[in-house]
């Protein structure tokens, strides 16, 4: 772009017209940043920061948005041009795999407590969310605590909200997304109000020898099952993360052991990095600390509703049918889209359903996060990331990290479920110590998909767990 080239506002260009936001993708026009306080300016593909926020340049985050006049006229022109040829797109179209979700009935992979709940109205699925955070404070109370009655009641809730969240979302998906906010409000202040009770339970308690047993007695279907294990076992992880990491000496044991250990893993991740240094700080962006309660809550939504849109994919996860990539993926999207589209709830927690298959830019992952990329690296060819994990979500768009800590996190504890899952009907469950050698073997040695560091932690978490 000429020095000399005139910015055009953004937010004039699209002026509420849809149909300029396709015509701004399929252009691949290039959007100005310009932040006065930061003195910061860049140039950054519309469609990643539209991807990861449908209304970026409204949110008052300090950031102004422009476009270079040329662009400007140009897309003009080409929308009186469809207009005149009576060409009219939705800037955000319900994928076609997503309305045939929205009109599936009931599915067995949900089990039997799906019916019922996905007959409610939204205000009754909201005031049975509330009843039972009810029930957890009533157990916070409790002094002493009946740990089965915590077990119970921690699957059951769990289960019920992930069950909540996916049937209101089938149904916000047919309203236009400032509607659809508006009616999931409740179900984002109720859920988040739920999480928060039941991370405290949990926190409490990390090793509960019972829960694991009450969650393959109390949950039915596999898909929840899998979706009430993941958030549970992900809340006690981030409990046992920000222990350790605030009462041991696990980050000075680390550092003793990086250079032999943990260097040449990062080393093939950051290979432009000179490797003198490459240490703990290159692998967490601002160096391994515990995570605050507010992020700790965002990310426990995240994982609580991180796999809203799999119903599509029963089939290739549970069946015998053949692997169909394209079905897999689009559980992602469909989840990403109906969190960060239709509801309020974090951003974290929609990048969390979006990006927790990335696998460090392996080829058998995918996800937003990766088509993002690869529209930054288009318009910035000379980037480089010079981290492999950042806690917060802005050095992820500004292209400084490989991956997103809780997302990195689910990818290990999502693998680590699915390999051990009692109910698995084609394949026989892997023992605790046998999952944690394949992960091993599969996940890093062979192919370095999940992080290092975080797998040894992790696989800490479950030595302590079983010795329960």
């Amino acid at each position: 772009m000429a020095e000399q080239e005139k910015l055009v506002p953004l937010g004039t260009v699209l002026g509420g017209n849809k149909n300029y936001v396709d015509l701004i993708i399929r252009e691949d026009v290039p959007v100005i940043c310009v932040n006065q306080a930061a003195r910061k300016k860049r140039s950054m593909p519309f469609k990643a920061l539209y991807d990861n926020n449908k209304q970026f340049w409204q949110q008052g985050s300090g950031w102004e948005f422009f476009i270079v006049e040329t662009d400007a006229a140009k897309i003009n022109e080409l929308a009186a041009a469809a207009q005149a040829a009576a060409w009219q797109t939705p800037a955000i179209p319900l994928s076609a795999a997503a309305e045939v979700q929205a009109e599936q009935p009931p599915d067995s992979g949900f089990g039997k407590e799906y019916e019922s709940i996905a007959a409610m109205s939204l205000v009754q699925q909201v005031q049975h969310i509330q009843e039972n955070k009810k029930r957890l404070d009533c157990l916070i109370a409790e002094k002493p605590r009946n740990e089965k009655k915590v077990t119970e009641a921690l699957v059951d809730t769990a289960r019920d909200a992930a069950l909540v969240n996916h049937a209101a979302l089938l149904d916000a998906v047919h309203f236009a997304d400032g509607e659809a906010k508006k009616l999931t409000q409740g179900l984002v202040d109720s859920t988040r109000d739920m999480v928060k009770a039941s991370s405290q339970l949990i926190s409490d308690n990390i090793f509960n020898d019972d829960l694991m047993n009450t969650l393959v007695e109390k949950s039915n279907g596999t898909i929840i099952q899998h979706m009430t294990r993941t958030y549970l076992n992900g809340l006690a992880f981030l409990s046992y993360y920000n222990k350790i990491v605030s009462t041991s000496s696990i980050i000075n044991k680390l550092r003793i052991s990086f250079e032999k250990k943990y260097r040449p893993f990062y080393r093939a991740l950051l290979p432009h990095v000179h490797p003198d240094d490459i240490a703990l700080e290159k692998v967490f962006r601002g160096g391994m600390r515990a995570i605050p309660e507010k992020q700790f809550l965002d990310w426990a939504v995240g994982f609580l509703i991180h796999d809203i849109g799999k119903a599509a994919a029963v089939e290739y996860h549970e069946g015998e049918a053949a692997y169909n990539r394209d079905i897999v993926v689009e559980h992602v999207k469909i989840g990403y889209d109906s969190v960060m589209n239709k509801t309020n709830y974090p951003r974290e927690a929609g990048l969390i359903t979006g990006y927790h298959h990335e696998y460090y830019g392996d080829s058998a992952g995918y996800g937003y996060f990766r088509s993002y990329l690869d529209q930054y690296k288009k318009v910035n060819p000379e980037a480089r990331q010079d981290f492999c994990v950042a806690f917060e979500l802005e050095p992820m768009i500004d292209y400084e990290a490989l991956g997103y800590f809780p997302a990195k996190v689910l990818e290990i504890i999502d693998v680590y479920d699915s390999v051990t899952d009692p109910n698995r009907k084609y394949r026989k469950a892997l023992s605790p110590e046998e999952a944690i050698a394949m992960m091993q073997d599969e996940f890093i040695v062979k192919h370095p998909k999940i992080d290092l560091v975080l797998f040894d932690v992790f696989s800490a978490f479950v030595r302590e767990k079983t010795k329960k």
